[in-house]
């Protein structure tokens, strides 16, 4: 269960009110952090709220007006763990200023305003997007649901629905892909969704001497991993270990960025050469809200 921990001193404005948890921000909703493709641990419910399952913990989020509600969760399990999974160490509405250069990133900031990147377990993201190659959100989150379900322990129900943790390494090892296939429908991705866990779990990864390395030499690393090419180990680095200079480049980016920024059809390393050099530090903040605003206004298509 390692993750890039951000720990940040900073508190928020939240109260407990009875047996939810309020906070007053303006730059979190909970459609924005969970829809904005990052994730896809998480169920959306008929009233509008989201349930996540993190750290073995089950969360849900709503946004009432200016207000974000938090149920079955308690203050201290909220900054044990939601604090650094919702990024609240960062300063968003600083970021957006930074980095809203132009009309068409000032315009996507506005638009997912709410969009705050996720700090995720390491391994559940590595497995996460591997399924990811080639598929589409609905098949992905089906995928991460039944692996859980079948290779992760029962941690409850909430509102109707039961739910599990993501397996540890040493337990989707075990797995045989002819049943990942069958099952949860992964496909091509089956043998090395189980040769990935077996190697992580016979100790590839050193999540903390692994955070030392340089983005390259730990692109590199992950990429070494079956299953994992250019596009998978820049999600895994901007989503799982906090590389926020990460410029994932997908159907979607490629698209806005070509329309919006580049003004014809190039090659993917083009796009990310493009965003290093003008996006710097940061381009992984603006390629979370071009991705949303580009797809939900199908910019491109």
């Amino acid at each position: 269960m390692d993750r890039y921990i951000v720990k940040k001193d900073k508190k928020l404005n939240i109260k407990q009110v009875g047996e939810e948890l309020v906070l007053k921000t303006d730059s979190f909703d909970p459609k924005h952090v969970f829809e904005c493709g990052q994730c896809f641990n998480f169920s959306l419910q008929e009233d509008g709220s989201y349930t996540a399952v993190f750290m073995r913990k089950i969360i849900n989020a709503r946004k009432e007006d200016d207000k974000i509600i938090f149920r079955n969760i308690s203050m201290e399990d909220f900054y044990e763990y939601f604090y650094d999974y919702f990024d609240f160490g960062e300063d968003y509405e600083a970021i957006k200023a930074s980095i809203s250069k132009n009309d068409s990133i000032k315009k996507a900031c506005d638009y997912g305003y709410g969009i705050r990147i996720l700090n995720q377990e390491v391994f559940e993201t590595i497995i996460s997007f591997i399924i990811s190659a080639n598929n589409q959100i609905p098949r992905i989150k089906k995928a991460v649901r039944i692996i859980s379900e079948r290779y992760g322990d029962y941690l409850g129900s909430y509102m109707g629905k039961s739910y599990y943790s993501f397996p540890e390494a040493s337990d989707l090892a075990k797995a045989k892909p002819e049943d990942l296939r069958e099952f949860a429908r992964v496909g091509f991705r089956d043998k090395r969704i189980v040769e990935t866990a077996r190697l992580i779990a016979n100790g590839y990864l050193d999540f903390e001497k692994d955070k030392l390395l340089t983005t390259e030499e730990l692109r590199k690393k992950l990429m070494d991993l079956p299953g994992i090419g250019p596009k998978v180990a820049d999600c895994i680095l901007l989503f799982a270990y906090h590389r926020r200079e990460t410029f994932p480049v997908d159907v979607w980016i490629k698209r806005v960025m070509e329309t919006l920024f580049i003004g014809k059809e190039v090659p993917k390393k083009q796009i990310t050469t493009y965003a290093y050099k003008y996006f710097g530090d940061l381009a992984g903040y603006v390629q979370q809200y071009l991705f949303f605003y580009g797809r939900e206004n199908a910019i491109g298509k």
